[in-house]
């Protein structure tokens, strides 16, 4: 996955926040408030959002906004009113995501006894969420950086920057500056997904020398993006198993 034209900055957690909410005085108390969004508003914000979702799991992070403005069917100053820059606009979907992986893991870790059955279930429903079209890049960083030694620019997956490239592939990327909550959110996705990978290593399971950074990797990989739904569905699931299959210990 490649960030481009995106700098993560800190500022834009702060312009989230301003778009989400405006100030109104309170006429008991004098103090501020959040004033809901109306519900017109609030309808072209879950457009917006999920037309980001879309754009940016099949484009990459470098789609422009248009192209979000263009799906969620609003113009592009709707866009640009909720999320002042696109910076912004690229951490609300990655943060969400971080959280939604971090969910899923932590469910799969405490709903399966079975060590290879909680991290293959993490997998599965991880894929089948499209979620390896948006994943995080420092996620994917911070996993390979901390548990092999790579320096801070370390290989990413890219994700195809135009349709018709097709597959995904590893990249050179210069490190991409994030804000101490993107930190926190990365490092909570990856303590519950080491959790799943030292259970299935120590049962003797997974082979050991796979890695955390080698599972988000796999959802990363099996996570493509094709026209039709169903052979989406039917290629992720077959792709999924063969990798599944790689990840297993094997008798000697």
């Amino acid at each position: 996955m490649h960030v481009q034209d995106s700098h993560w900055s800190s500022a834009s957690t702060v312009a989230t926040g301003a778009a989400m909410s405006a100030p109104a005085g309170d006429g008991r108390t004098g103090g501020a408030r959040t004033t809901p969004l109306r519900v017109d508003a609030q309808r072209n914000l879950e457009h917006v959002l999920r037309a980001a979702r879309e754009v940016f799991g099949e484009l990459g992070y470098g789609a422009p906004m248009e192209d979000v403005a263009r799906r969620a069917r609003v113009g592009v100053g709707t866009v640009y009113r909720r999320f002042p820059s696109k910076d912004v606009l690229v951490r609300r979907i990655a943060e969400e995501e971080t959280s939604r992986l971090t969910d899923q893991a932590r469910a799969a870790l405490g709903q399966e006894d079975e060590p290879w059955s909680a991290l293959s279930r993490f997998l599965r429903t991880s894929v089948a969420s499209g979620a390896g079209r948006l994943l995080p890049p420092q996620v994917l960083r911070v996993g390979v950086a901390e548990e092999h030694g790579l320096p801070d620019h370390a290989r990413v997956p890219q994700q195809r920057a135009q349709p018709a490239a097709g597959e995904l592939r590893l990249v050179s990327e210069e490190p991409a500056a994030a804000a101490p909550e993107d930190d926190a959110g990365a490092a909570q996705l990856l303590d519950v997904v080491g959790q799943l990978v030292e259970r299935a290593r120590a049962a003797g399971e997974l082979r050991p020398d796979v890695s955390v950074s080698d599972v988000l990797l796999v959802i990363a990989t099996a996570a493509p993006s094709l026209p039709d739904a169903a052979q989406q569905a039917a290629a992720s699931a077959r792709l999924l198993d063969i990798l599944l299959e790689g990840l297993r210990s094997r008798p000697a």
